[in-house]
């Protein structure tokens, strides 16, 4: 069973801004928490095709994820397979929102059995959920002089 995890936020900036900044991938750790290093591991860095191995860290968890971008739809679809210890696939949707962008980030993830599997799965939810909403706070921020509280608005 995967686990499915959806967040978005409005962001204070038209979409073509907000892509031009996603999509430089290796800046992707100045807005995920949980993204402590990217390494690619082609000689492409933007697109579908491009792979790369992302160095993981949830609390005390750490994992190396290693990522395909499967579509690559300028600029309003990004997606992703997981091949690393967690497997599934993601995708970066914007769409305009009033006079600025409406950001979605949803994922489907499986665990692996030996490390608990879906009872894994259903503890992560919630975490990952806190942590990816963080995330888009910290991406919103990028865009807006706002505080923190007042980065946009996020749903689940």
């Amino acid at each position: 069973m995967a686990i499915d995890i959806s967040v978005g936020i409005a962001i204070e900036a038209p979409v073509e801004d907000v892509w031009s900044y996603v999509a430089q991938i290796e800046r992707h750790v100045d807005w995920m928490a949980d993204a402590e290093s990217i390494t690619f591991l082609t000689d492409q860095t933007r697109g579908a095709g491009t792979r790369m191995s992302v160095a993981t860290a949830v609390g005390p968890l750490r994992t190396t994820d290693i990522m395909e971008f499967t579509d690559w739809g300028p600029p309003h679809r990004m997606a992703i397979r997981h091949e690393g210890l967690v497997t599934g696939e993601g995708a970066f949707t914007l769409e305009p929102y009033g006079v600025g962008t409406w950001f979605s980030w949803s994922e489907q993830l499986s665990f692996p059995t030996h490390l608990g599997g879906d009872v894994t799965g259903l503890a992560a939810k919630p975490v990952l959920t806190a942590v990816w909403r963080r995330n888009l706070k910290r991406l919103a921020r990028h865009f807006s002089t706002a505080s923190p509280e007042e980065g946009g608005t996020t749903i689940s």
